[in-house]
């Protein structure tokens, strides 16, 4: 039996490894035809299926049994058979359902955007603006929730969270002890720690990085500057924790940087995670070796004024040897 299938989704055709996801088979032809995905991220383990917002329509399902599957399915959990046919951005049932499902994720969502630290970089934010409606139809009570510190370095908004289990997974995988999750059931749910104990780890602030809102904000960089106003620069250092390899995103304003996170790939996914050093204790250029300008998409906010020609930032270090020089010189010009 072969290792590769053959599917082809709206109409183009690829060869992929059997057992692939339809939305790992899409995201490897790439473009518009990739379904969007809010709680998937292929380096969490048991990540997808939460929030349907990648759902597609099989029109066929294998060469074996070209009979179509009688429901839209999440791509993210679906595999794909030899033969498949699969119609997403080409399928009106498909648009507008997934306009459906934006309406739902919006029910509870606040106007934060204006205020909100994830703006410009928000995935809620893009999926509504491609598919969601100019007011809602739901009239009864928003449930609301207070902010709470879940440490010293992340602020959780829970009104802005939309339970994709990102950052339970991440805490799961990435770190020796989680201390937070989806408390009560139903519209009651939300996610928070147990008495409100501290996330604290070396590897906590990668729960910033995965959530796709802004319902876990960096507490350091709280309301400091918007995103498009910064300059993203790729930088790396020899970081001493044996789980980081230290290579990550500055953001600058001017000269200063205001945040670090970790690097992200074409599909907003954390490429390698980061420990706490790197993310917070390190803000200054002379800790980093500077790289070159992060790549960022030209349909990202943030790409504009971003230009992609390296200058680095001077970076200022004590020289005793040209001090010595300059005091000498000082001394000469000095009359006897």
């Amino acid at each position: 039996m072969s290792d590769l299938v053959k599917v082809t989704i709206d109409g183009i055709t690829v060869e992929v490894e059997n057992g692939t996801t339809i939305l790992n088979a899409a995201r490897q032809i790439g473009g518009d035809i990739v379904p969007p995905a809010m709680c998937y991220y292929s380096k969490l383990k048991g990540s997808g299926g939460k929030c349907r917002t990648c759902i597609v329509k099989v029109s066929k399902g294998s060469e074996k049994d070209p009979r179509p599957m009688p429901k839209l399915v999440a791509s993210c959990r679906t595999t794909v058979m030899d033969g498949m046919e699969v119609l997403n951005i080409t399928s009106p049932e498909v648009l507008e359902a997934r306009a459906g499902v934006v309406e739902i994720l919006l029910i509870n969502h606040p106007l934060d955007c204006p205020v909100c630290d994830q703006a410009g970089e928000c995935d809620l934010q893009n999926l509504g603006y491609e598919h969601g409606l100019q007011k809602t139809r739901y009239e009864f009570e928003r449930r609301t929730f207070d902010r709470i510190d879940i440490g010293d370095k992340i602020q959780l908004h829970m009104n802005r969270c939309i339970l994709c289990y990102r950052c339970v997974f991440t805490a799961d995988q990435i770190t020796n002890k989680r201390v937070h999750g989806i408390l009560n059931r139903g519209d009651h749910s939300e996610i928070s720690t147990y008495i409100q104990t501290a996330v604290d780890n070396d590897f906590s602030g990668n729960v910033i990085d995965v959530c796709p809102v802004g319902a876990l904000t960096d507490r350091t960089f709280r309301f400091k500057n918007r995103v498009w106003f910064t300059k993203p620069v790729d930088a790396h250092r020899n970081c001493s924790h044996e789980k980081c390899n230290g290579k990550v995103t500055l953001w600058y304003k001017g000269e200063d940087v205001l945040r670090v996170t970790a690097r992200k790939d074409q599909f907003g996914e954390v490429e390698d995670f980061i420990c706490n050093e790197c993310r917070f204790d390190k803000k200054k250029t002379a800790d980093w070796t500077l790289e070159h300008p992060t790549h960022i998409s030209e349909t990202s906010v943030i790409a504009s004024n971003h230009y992609e020609t390296f200058k680095p930032l001077p970076v200022i270090k004590e020289n005793l040897t040209l001090q010595e020089a300059n005091q000498r010189e000082l001394e000469r010009s000095f009359k006897i």
